[in-house]
């Protein structure tokens, strides 16, 4: 079976050689290339930048904003050192599961396990530790629970890592959450490499905490960045010129002819020969190298296009990746035949994307990380929340699909992307590489080169969950007075508009008006009461901190959940949290269990009523699928992992987060053991027979 796994693999991706790609180099490049190399080690010695950052958040609050690589771990652990070695307790959020536990497994060795826990939903491990490493959810969840129980968060410090999250579409007002509500008795440190507004942001948080936001900004990179082109004939030159014309940066001369050309390296619709280019890196020593991909399956169909030819003319290197390989894959019988694993070993290049195993994913950072891999073929999101820096960096478009369109890069989006090239201690210098194509605008590329980072806007927004938890400890008095203490009023307070700038109060008004809306609706249905208290129901449902609380608080209260069947319950859930539309389409109904489709009907027939009074008073409404139940009804009633992943059609990422999130929103419904037990008990056994191999791994 092995041997046949690898044959198969080996006949079905070798490319054939496509002509026309010769490396070559520009001569002024050669003094540039004199300069790659690894650096010699010396002593650590902190930069200005982050001793100022540790002596302001001595004081007061601190947001640092600094390149990809530059240090801002090092401030945060040094930091946080400051406060063990006091006596004190730190939490340190972060807006990715994977990221906390990657920050959880390195505060663990310089600590020592016994004093850091991690709280992530997923996990909850140690959590009286002096020391917790969390997801922001979780951090503002925490504040939910300390105002309302009247006691104040039990840490000294707190650390927003990521920072530029709060002006995330989806997730900011979490990070917008956190900062209003965090007791002004506890210090924020804020770690960002791209905030384009970062004295707005420092003057709303004086503004709202009362006490002095200190601004450390570092522009330098610990790494230097030279900008490239590759020709289609495959010569390499430099993208901009080496003096700037009247003090703007110009497209070099040499690339300027390219501009509206259609010599492009490959048809468009195709991808380059990925082999030949990184033939042409390797032979000027600018791996290792990722490359920045439009989709998924541009990231797959890449591995197609490479050789194992870099490999075969380095057996130790070969040897060594293998040898590392089966460590890494010794705890994960599921991944050990990953059908990419022979790209991976027999060329040294990989996939990395969302529509992978969290357990695969790991496996591709950690050997990038090592420095064993030549290439990763990854989406842009990776630029975000993956650290794994490279020699180069390979940009083949100037757009970004957004999830509804494609959009031209952002100043912010460009510095993400090109602040994985160059490694600091492994590289003296980093090379971001852009590649002629239909979708490549040279003129923005080169703009973007120097532009300052995007600001950052508000994106608090009222929803039933802030309301419900809200009212567990204010009054609508105070929770209009907190409202107009957002980041969203602050700038539109500073907004001139008719030569006159709004008032605090005016500037408050949108959300009021949001929040009274969400809270006659509440009323309606009686989870808060006419004195504007919660009722008994508002109280159990605050618990609900997910999506579309409302809606599964009503079918608790309508006795729809199955309260004996974990399989069902789990497969109902995951039509709450299933995120992808129209799903049903290609469903052939007879092979879907009878009371999987009862149960469903039932609770979509008497959440009818319900859901279009949402609609009709513009609140968000939620289509039930049959898919995604019967998805998780597979796997809780133990189906194999292929076979799920082949009768739902999904990557097996996007399986990993359907089960995670039905996980997530089954340990809220445990959390309501005091009003429904029985349903609460059976979440946890739901849970159980949802999270296994390979998604605990």
């Amino acid at each position: 079976m092995k041997n046949r796994f690898y044959h198969n693999r080996k006949s079905r991706r070798t490319p054939k050689n496509i002509p026309g790609i010769k490396p070559g180099a520009d001569p002024s490049l050669k003094k540039i290339f004199s300069k790659i190399g690894v650096p010699e080690e010396s002593p650590f010695k902190p930069d200005d930048f982050q001793i100022q950052a540790l002596e302001a958040i001595q004081k007061s609050d601190c947001l640092v904003t600094a390149p990809t690589g530059s240090g801002k771990t090092w401030i945060a652990e040094t930091a946080i050192s400051n406060i063990y070695e006091a006596g004190g307790k730190a939490w340190y959020a972060s807006p990715l599961k994977a990221l906390s536990n990657s920050i959880h497994a390195g505060f663990s060795q310089k600590f020592g396990s016994h004093n850091v826990g991690i709280l992530t939903g997923d996990r909850k491990e140690n959590t009286n530790a002096p020391i917790i490493i969390g997801t922001t959810e979780i951090l503002r969840n925490h504040l939910y629970d300390a105002m309302h129980q009247g006691e104040n968060l039990t840490t000294d410090l707190v650390i927003l890592d990521e920072a530029h999250f709060l002006g995330d579409e989806e997730r900011g007002v979490v990070w917008e959450e956190i900062m209003i509500y965090l007791p002004t008795r506890i210090p924020l440190l804020m770690l960002s490499a791209t905030i384009g507004n970062t004295s707005q942001i420092a003057g709303w948080l004086q503004h709202v905490r009362k006490r002095k936001c200190f601004v450390v900004e570092e522009t330098n990179r610990p790494v230097p960045l030279f900008p490239l082109f590759l020709h289609p004939n495959g010569m390499l030159s430099p993208l901009i010129s080496a003096k700037p014309v009247s003090g703007k940066t110009v497209i070099h001369k040499k690339v300027a002819p390219h501009i509206g050309s259609k010599q492009f390296l490959s048809a468009p619709g195709k991808l380059p020969p990925m082999g030949e280019i990184i033939g042409v890196l390797k032979k000027y020593h600018l791996l290792p190298a990722i490359f920045f991909m439009k989709s998924r399956m541009d990231c797959d169909m890449a591995l197609n296009l490479c050789t194992e030819e870099n490999l075969n003319n380095d057996p130790d290197r070969k040897e060594r990746l293998s040898r590392r390989l089966n460590e890494l894959l010794a705890a994960n019988d599921h991944i050990k035949t990953h059908k990419q694993r022979w790209q991976l070993e027999h060329m040294g290049v990989a996939s990395h994307h969302s529509g992978q195993l969290p357990a695969w994913k790991i496996v591709i950072e950690t050997l990038m990380a090592e420095g064993i891999l030549d290439a990763i073929f990854a989406t842009s999101t990776v630029a975000a929340g993956v650290n794994f820096p490279a020699r180069t960096v390979v940009i083949l478009n100037s757009d970004r699909f957004n999830g509804i369109e494609f959009q031209p890069l952002s100043p912010t989006e460009f510095h993400q992307m090109t602040g994985r090239a160059g490694r600091r201690g492994k590289d003296n210098i980093g090379f971001a590489l852009t590649l002629p194509g239909k979708y490549m605008d040279l003129r923005l590329m080169v703009r973007l080169i120097h532009a300052q980072p995007s600001p950052i806007y508000s994106q608090i927004r009222i929803n039933f969950s802030m309301v419900l938890n809200l009212l567990l400890s204010h009054t609508p008095g105070q929770i209009r007075e907190l409202l107009e203490k957002s980041f969203a009023a602050y700038q539109l307070m500073h907004t001139a508009k008719s030569g006159k700038t709004f008032p605090v109060t005016e500037a408050g008004n949108f959300l009021w008006n949001s929040f009274q809306q969400h809270l006659d609706f509440l009323k309606e249905h009686h989870y808060v009461s006419p004195e504007n208290a919660l009722t008994q129901d508002g109280e159990w449902a605050s618990k609900l901190r997910i999506d579309h609380p409302l809606m599964i608080a009503e079918a608790f209260r309508l006795g729809i959940f199955p309260e004996s069947n974990p399989a069902l319950l789990a497969a109902i859930t995951a039509s709450f949290v299933n995120e992808r539309e129209n799903v049903d389409d290609h469903l052939q109904m007879d092979q879907i269990p009878k009371q999987l489709i009862n149960r469903l009907l039932i609770v979509k027939k008497s959440l009818r009523s319900f859901n279009q009074n949402l609609h009709a008073k513009g609140f968000p409404s939620k289509l039930l699928y049959i898919s995604p139940a019967k998805t998780i009804y597979d796997w809780a009633m133990g189906n194999s992992w292929e076979k799920v992943v082949k009768t739902s059609g999904l990557a097996e990422g996007d399986l990993a987060r359907l089960i995670l999130r039905t996980s997530d929103n089954l340990r809220h419904f445990r959390n309501l053991f005091d009003v429904f037990p029985k349903i609460a008990e059976t979440s946890g056994k739901a849970i159980e027979t949802i999270i296994r191999d390979p998604l605990i791994s």
